[in-house]
C-alpha cells in the first residue's frame, strides 16, 4: 500500500510523517533507496513530500489511529524539492546535510555576543539561500544583553546587511521586545529556523510557540559558546495569532489554509560550510558584489586580482563592506581547495 506524506519530524534514524489523510507514522528509509546516488547525511528532510510503503505486521511498526493495526512505514521516494538549505556535511565520508526542503523563507537568528556569529557565518548562510533562491530575515537576539559597545557594533551590523538588502530584526526572546513585529512575517508560511547553538531558537520558538515547550540551556562562559538543546529537526504549527493557543499538525502544510504557519527547528550549528556552487556563481550570491560586477572588464572575472575588476574598486571606495569580500573569497577557497565534493 504507497501513500504520500510529508515529513515533519527527523530524528536521525526514524521519520515522522504526516499522511495525506492526517495519520502521524514513524518511518524508515528503504535501505536500497539509501544507495541510489544520495551521498548525503540525510537522504530525506523535514519538509519533504514523501510516498510511503506500508505492509501490515504484528511485530515492529508503527500505530496507524484509524485501524489500530501494527504497519510498518518505509520511505520509498521523495517528490522533487521546489528548494531547500544545504550545507556541507561535518560527516567528511558524505557530500551535504539538508537543514529543510520546500520552505518558503528562512529566519537566521544570530547574537553578536553571547555567543558572538561570525559575519563568515552569516554571508554564508545567505549566499546557500540565494543560490536556491530561498528568502532570509536577520533576527538580531538578546538585545536585552548588549553593553553600549555591543549595540553599537550590532548597528553597524544591521545597517550593513540592511544596506545589502536583508530585512532585519532585533528583538529579545526573553523579554518579548520585538518579537511581536514577527508573527506577521510567519503567517501562512513554512519557516525554517537556523542559526549558531545558543543564539536563543529554542527561546523564541517557544515564546512564538508556547505549546512547543523547548528545552533550552545556558550558555557556557568558559568559551561563550551555546550548548546543543535541539537535537533533530521538527516542524512546529504556529498559533493562528497571539491571543489563540497552538496545536498540534493536523493537516500538511501544503495544503494548509492560507492563514496557518509553521517553524522548522533545527540544531544549532557552528559553521556553515558550502557545497555545490561554482566558482563563476557564487559572485551572483553576494547582491553587492554581483551588481558592481556587472562593470568589470572581463566577463569572466574572479574579483581577486583582474585589471579592470569594479567589484575591487568597489571595495577601495568602500561601497562593498571587507566583511563581506572576505566572505567571498573565503568560500572562493573552498572550491580552489577541494574542501567538498561534487554534487552529482
Amino acid at each position: 500500500m504507497i501513500v504520500k506524506g510529508l515529513v515533519v519530524k527527523n530524528t536521525g534514524s526514524w521519520y515522522t510523517v504526516l499522511t495525506d489523510d492526517g495519520q502521524l507514522l514513524d518511518c524508515k528509509v528503504k535501505g536500497n533507496f539509501r544507495l541510489k546516488g544520495i551521498r548525503s547525511t540525510n537522504p530525506v528532510a523535514v519538509g519533504d513530500r514523501v510516498s510511503l510503503s506500508l505492509t501490515l505486521s504484528q511485530g515492529e511498526g508503527t500505530s496507524v489511529p484509524s485501524g489500530g493495526q501494527a504497519a510498518m512505514a518505509w520511505i520509498v521516494g521523495v517528490e522533487d524539492r521546489r528548494n531547500y538549505i544545504i550545507r556541507k556535511s561535518q560527516n567528511l565520508s558524505k557530500q551535504s546535510h539538508i537543514l529543510a526542503a520546500n520552505v518558503d523563507q528562512a529566519f537566521l537568528v544570530v547574537t553578536v555576543n553571547r555567543p558572538q556569529t561570525s559575519t563568515t557565518f552569516i554571508d554564508r548562510f545567505l549566499a546557500s539561500a540565494e543560490a536556491y533562491r530561498v528568502p532570509v530575515y536577520l533576527i538580531f537576539n538578546k538585545i536585552d544583553q548588549l553593553d553600549d559597545d555591543e549595540r553599537r557594533y550590532q548597528e553597524a551590523m544591521v545597517n550593513l546587511y540592511q544596506t545589502v538588502g536583508y530585512e532585519c530584526h532585533q528583538i529579545s526572546a526573553v523579554t518579548g521586545e520585538g518579537v511581536d513585529a514577527l508573527r506577521p512575517l510567519l503567517e501562512g508560511k513554512i519557516t525554517l529556523l537556523s542559526g549558531n547553538s545558543g543564539v536563543g531558537k529554542s527561546t523564541l520558538i517557544n515564546r512564538l510557540a508556547p505549546h512547543a515547550n523547548l528545552r533550552t540551556a545556558e550558555i557556557s562562559d568558559a568559551h561563550n559558546t551555546g550548548m546543543h538543546t535541539t537535537t533533530f529537526s521538527e516542524m512546529i504549527s504556529l498559533p493562528p495569532s497571539p491571543s489563540e493557543g497552538g496545536g498540534e499538525l493536523s493537516s500538511p502544510p501544503l495544503e494548509r489554509s492560507g492563514q496557518a504557519s509553521y517553524l522548522i527547528d533545527t540544531p544549532g550549528i557552528k559553521g556553515f560550510g558550502t557545497f555545490d556552487i561554482e566558482p563563476e556563481e557564487l559572485t551572483s550570491y553576494f547582491r553587492e558584489i554581483f551588481h558592481f560586477s556587472k562593470d568589470c572588464r572581463f566577463s569572466n572575472c574572479t574579483h581577486t586580482h583582474e585589471p579592470g575588476c569594479a567589484v575591487l574598486q568597489a571595495l577601495q571606495d568602500h561601497y562593498i563592506a571587507e566583511s563581506r569580500y572576505q566572505s567571498y573569497l573565503s568560500m572562493l577557497n573552498d572550491k580552489e581547495e577541494g574542501k567538498y565534493r561534487e554534487a552529482y
